[in-house]
C-alpha cells in the first residue's frame, strides 16, 4: 500500500513515521512506498523495505495537495495543523493552514475521480468542544468550540463527513485529548504546561504552572495517540457509521493529580521544580475546556488509552528518556 504524512515533521507525525517504519505494515497491509509532507524537512530514521519520499511543502499553498495525492495513496494521515495558542494569535495563519489547507487535501482527492476513494485519518481535536460543557461529555454533545483553533477543527469534522458521505474519501476524524508528556521544547499551545510541569521536573529544570491545582482536563500519551492513528486507518467503513468523527479515549486528572503521580514516579524533588504563577488569561481560557469524556463508540471500536496519569508518566521515561521507571532525572 502507499501511505502519505501529512504533517510528519511535527512531533506527533514523528512518532508516526516511526512505527510506520518499524513496522512496514498498516494492520494487514504492507507499505511499499511512504510519502512525507510537511513545510521542513521530515526524517525517517530506519526505512527497512520501505521506499520513502519526502515533499518539503505547505499543503495550505495551491496546487501542493495535488502533488501530495498524485500518486493515488492508499491511506492518507493529514496531521498538519497550527497548533491552539498560535491559531488564537495569528486568526489568518489558523485558518488559512487548518481550514484551507485540509479542504485543499480533500479536494485534491475528490478531482483526481474515477472511482478514487482513500482512507483519510484526519487528526482532529477536543478542542471541538466549548463551554458549556457538563462534568463528562457523552458522544451525542454537540461541538461548541470557544477558540479559533476549535472552530476550525470543527469546521474540518463537518467536511470530512460530507466528503465521505459523497464518496470522495473514506473519512475518519480522531480527536485526541491533550498529548501529554509531550517530549522536546514547549510549543506554541496554551495546553502546553500540562506536560511542562513534567516533563521538565524529569529533566532536572523548573516549571511553571499558571493555573490551580484544581484544574481538571483529558490526557493521553503520545505513544496511544500513534495507536490511535493506526487503528483508525484499519478500521471497516460501515463500522463507523455516518458520524465520522471519534472522540478518543483518555485519562481524567486534575493538576495535583498529575504532580502527585509525577511523586510517584520520581520524588519530591522533582515536584519542587514546580512553581505556581498564576495567569489570569491562562486560567480564564483552561476554564472552558472539556474535563472528562465516556468515550463509548472509541471504546466499542477497539480503541485504547492508558489507565491512570502514572501510566502516562512511565510512558514519557521509557520512550525519551531511554530507561525504565526510577531512571528519570537530569
Amino acid at each position: 500500500m502507499r501511505v502519505v504524512v501529512i504533517g510528519a515533521a511535527g512531533m506527533l507525525g514523528r512518532k508516526l513515521v516511526q512505527r510506520l517504519t518499524r513496522d512496514a505494515a498498516v494492520g494487514p497491509g504492507r507499505i511499499r512506498r511512504l510519502l512525507l509532507v510537511d513545510v521542513v524537512p521530515a526524517q525517517a530514521d530506519d526505512p527497512r523495505e520501505v521506499a520513502i519520499d519526502t515533499i518539503v511543502a505547505d499543503i495550505a499553498e495551491p496546487g501542493v495537495a495535488e502533488q501530495v495525492l498524485s500518486g493515488r495513496p492508499d491511506l492518507v494521515f493529514d496531521l498538519a495543523a497550527v497548533v491552539s495558542g498560535e491559531a488564537e494569535r495569528d486568526f489568518e495563519k489558523g485558518y488559512r493552514v487548518n481550514l484551507d489547507g485540509t479542504r485543499r487535501v480533500f479536494e485534491a482527492a475528490r478531482m483526481l475521480g474515477r472511482g478514487y476513494r482513500p482512507r483519510l485519518v484526519f487528526s482532529s481535536s477536543i478542542a471541538v468542544f466549548g463551554p458549556p460543557v457538563p462534568d463528562v461529555i457523552g458522544d451525542e454533545h454537540r461541538t461548541t468550540p470557544a477558540t479559533s483553533y476549535g472552530t476550525q477543527k470543527a469546521i474540518a469534522e463537518l467536511l470530512l463527513s460530507d466528503y465521505t458521505r459523497r464518496g470522495f474519501i473514506d473519512g475518519v476524524g480522531i480527536r485526541l485529548p491533550t498529548i501529554c508528556v509531550r517530549p522536546g521544547a514547549p510549543n506554541r499551545a496554551v495546553s502546553g504546561f500540562f506536560s511542562s510541569i513534567i516533563r521538565e521536573p524529569l529533566n532536572g529544570v523548573p516549571a511553571v504552572l499558571p493555573v490551580s491545582r484544581d484544574v481538571r482536563h483529558w490526557f493521553a500519551s503520545p505513544r496511544a495517540a500513534v495507536q490511535f492513528l493506526l487503528h483508525a486507518a484499519t478500521l471497516e467503513s460501515d463500522a463507523i457509521g455516518p458520524h465520522r468523527s471519534l472522540t478518543m479515549p483518555g485519562v481524567s486528572a486534575t493538576v495535583a493529580m498529575q504532580i502527585d503521580a509525577l511523586r510517584r514516579v520520581a520524588d519530591d524533588d522533582a515536584v519542587a521544580l514546580i512553581k505556581d504563577e498564576p495567569d489570569e488569561a491562562t486560567a480564564r481560557i483552561v476554564a472552558g475546556w472539556p474535563r472528562s469524556f465516556d468515550a463509548t463508540r472509541a471504546r466499542a471500536l477497539g480503541f485504547r488509552a492508558e489507565d491512570s496519569f502514572d501510566e502516562i508518566i512511565r510512558v514519557y521515561v521509557e520512550d525519551e528518556l531511554g530507561g525504565p521507571v526510577g531512571a528519570a532525572g537530569p
